[in-house]
Order: C-alpha cells, then structure tokens, then sequence
C-alpha cells in the first residue's frame, strides 16, 4: 500500500477522531478532555488559516496532525496522532514539515504548541524540530509550552 499525507476530506472525520482519541487513551488511560475541536473539524481548521491533514495508508487514516490560528502571526500546531505501527518510522517529521509549509504559505510567523510530559517522543520530535520551551500561553490542559519560528 502507499503511505500519504493529505488534507482530510469530510468523509475521514470519523477516522481521524478515532486516531486522536485512541492515542489519549494509550497515554492517558481516558478519552480526550478537550475534544470540541474534533467535533467541528472544519469549523476550527477551515483554510485559509488553518489545516486538517491526515496520514493514509491506503485508504485507512493512521495519523493526523494540524495548523489552527491563534493570531494573525501565531498558529498552533495540534492533533499529531499516529496509531502506533506508523510511529518511529520518521512520519511525525514528515507530517510536522508539511504543517510548517502550510504554516509559512499562511503568512505565520511562529508555531505554538502545547504537550504534556507523558508524550516523550513526540517532545524529542519537538525539540529536534526546532521548538524551544516558552511560558504557558493558554490555560488548557497542557503542561508544556514551546514554540518555534517560521
């Protein structure tokens, strides 16, 4: 099968839910906390300020990962999943690089993003990204804040 990464179109929705709620599962033992976002997706991610993409193997959605505005400069970076099998096999990366392309064609200037301590190697991933620890910037449920320039 061939592996892609695309916008995901209304039709995978449902897939995508399911790959972000299994990955709070996996790593906090409960559903995601905050999951309006996910209910709305085009709501919250509609281009021209912001993406939904998804990672295909085939026609099966096995990642995700997002751009949403949070000013006319800054964007967030949110909703990096991958279903287990697809994790260490550099599709984080490739899926981070693809969100900063959209990020720079939007006109930001910087990428947020919140984690928790809990996603080790999606931090690793941050940090090798070029993302640096900054003050909390929103009171959600993140305990670790970092950014990076565009």
């Amino acid at each position: 099968m061939t592996i892609i990464i695309e916008r995901m179109q209304p039709a995978q929705a449902d897939d995508a839910r399911a790959v972000v709620a299994a990955g709070c599962l996996e790593f906090f033992g409960r559903p995601p906390v905050d999951f309006d976002d996910m209910a709305a997706i085009a709501a919250h991610y509609a281009p021209p300020s912001g993406t939904f993409l998804v990672l295909l193997d085939g026609d099966r959605v096995v990642g995700t990962g997002a751009v949403r505005r949070w000013d006319a400069e800054i964007c967030e970076l949110k909703r990096m999943w991958f279903l287990p099998e697809y994790r260490g096999e550099g599709w984080g990366r490739r899926m981070a690089e693809r969100l900063f392309e959209f990020a720079r064609g939007a006109g930001y200037k910087q990428i947020r993003l919140d984690t928790t301590p809990e996603l080790e190697a999606a931090n690793r991933l941050y940090r090798r990204l070029g993302f640096c620890p900054i003050d909390r910037y929103h009171s959600g449920h993140g305990t670790i804040f970092m950014e990076k320039r565009l």
